[in-house]
């Protein structure tokens, strides 16, 4: 089974992130950091309530009833010792759906000062795939040039952009359109959207 790790950070979108956290939860194990003042941006974008005081076990269990398995694994963004920190700890890639400019930023000068960026730092020494997904509008100079930074570098750089070839009739088939391109990205085999020509 693969394993992915899977970040959601604190920009808007967070229904990407938590729709591509239900797909990679039907075929592989995922272990999942969400930066802190991320929770809230989860509970106002999709009303999904995983907040908890008691801890990141507790958030784990809550997030593992939601999706109904056992192959989620949670860490808080600060916790620096988790397995993901490790380039001994083998994984099959990394995304961060939606990614911050501050997440972006920490990713491309090597900040690594949360485990959010360290896993990511791991996955691009360690040479496995990581996708970023930046939600932001419109991109600076400084956004555009850390992108690059890390698109010459073999991260692949993947906007939320929609495409209307499908005809999508409501925000899921937008979501899902945007979650099975990233899924694509993966090679995570899907039936998200209807494919060009198909």
């Amino acid at each position: 089974m693969k394993r992915y790790i899977l970040a959601i950070t604190g920009a808007s979108g967070s229904i990407f992130g938590v729709r591509l956290l239900e797909e990679l939860l039907k075929v592989s194990e995922v272990h999942l950091v969400i930066s802190s003042d991320t929770f809230s941006i989860i509970k106002d974008e999709t009303e999904i309530d995983w907040t908890t005081e008691k801890g990141s076990k507790a958030t784990e269990g809550i997030i593992r009833r939601h999706f109904k398995t056992d192959r989620l694994f949670f860490y808080e963004d600060k916790q620096m010792e988790a397995p993901i920190a490790s380039g001994s700890f083998k994984t099959d890639g990394m995304l961060v759906v939606p990614c911050s400019m501050k997440t972006l930023s920490g990713i491309a000068n090597g900040y690594a000062n949360n485990l959010i960026e360290r896993a990511a730092d791991v996955v691009i020494k360690e040479g496995r795939p990581l996708l970023l997904s930046p939600r932001e509008m419109p991109f600076s100079a400084i956004h555009l040039e850390n992108m690059l930074k890390l698109a010459r570098l073999g991260v692949k750089i993947a906007p939320p952009v929609p495409a209307f070839y499908h005809q999508p009739k409501n925000m899921d088939d937008i979501v899902n359109f945007i979650v099975g391109k990233i899924l694509d990205s993966f090679g995570v085999e899907h039936e998200l959207f209807k494919r060009w020509g198909s």
